[in-house]
């Protein structure tokens, strides 16, 4: 599969003709990821991940787009895209379904802790064909499975370095890519690469930067 790299969160699947969005968020180039799109998978409700806005608008107008999220976002969305509501799904760990042409199995629920006066959400991460893994804001290691390729949430509020490589090591994916690096000037992107492509390699992970629309076979 193609998989392309968008600003932040946001990657865009295609293969044999089948167009996968996950997470098209504000800090993405949505108008250019969703173009095309037959499916869209949303990890959870936090506007970095989820531009509704822009989603809405590609529900309605793309008759054949189809959406996958936690229950809460995919009740709003229903309310907020009335029209396109039947297109909508509630997904719940543990499931397994087909979009787009790709097999998705769904893991996690919920968001990693980023303070205990923080509500916690939903949060559902996504594995592709047996091949690449979106955890969203979680490490939760999908139990069952032996992920090829693993997106790295690089940088958030609720993580720390430590707990980036150790998802890296407990994954042993063969390959990674990061996500989640949007609030990262160049040289703390640099300094959290290092360690996770270092570290990583000692456990058989190869480990490489993806630039903002830049694509790669996976």
């Amino acid at each position: 599969m193609k998989l392309t790299k968008y600003t932040h969160a946001c990657v865009r699947l295609e293969k044999e003709g089948g167009v996968l969005v996950l997470d098209p968020g504000t800090f993405s180039e949505t108008a250019e990821a969703l173009p095309g799109a037959q499916a869209v998978l949303v990890t959870h409700e936090h506007a970095d991940h989820l531009d509704t806005k822009a989603v809405v608008e590609a529900l309605h107008g793309n008759p054949d787009l189809e959406l996958h999220a936690p229950a809460g976002v995919a009740q709003q969305l229903r309310e907020d895209a009335p029209s396109a509501a039947d297109r909508i799904y509630t997904v719940e760990p543990g499931q397994s379904f087909q979009a787009a042409g790709f097999d998705i199995r769904s893991f996690g629920g919920q968001h990693a802790l980023i303070h205990p006066q923080i509500p916690m959400v939903a949060n559902i991460g996504f594995l592709v064909d047996q091949n690449l893994y979106h955890p969203g804001d979680s490490f939760v290691i999908p139990d069952g499975s032996q992920v090829q390729t693993l997106l790295v949430p690089l940088h958030a509020p609720w993580s720390k370095a430590a707990e980036v490589v150790d998802f890296v090591i407990g994954v042993r994916a063969p390959r990674a890519f990061q996500i989640h690096d949007g609030l990262l000037n160049d040289t703390g992107l640099g300094i959290v690469e290092g360690h996770v492509k270092r570290i990583g390699a000692k456990y058989g992970t190869e480990y490489r930067h993806l630039a903002p629309r830049e694509s790669v076979e996976v």
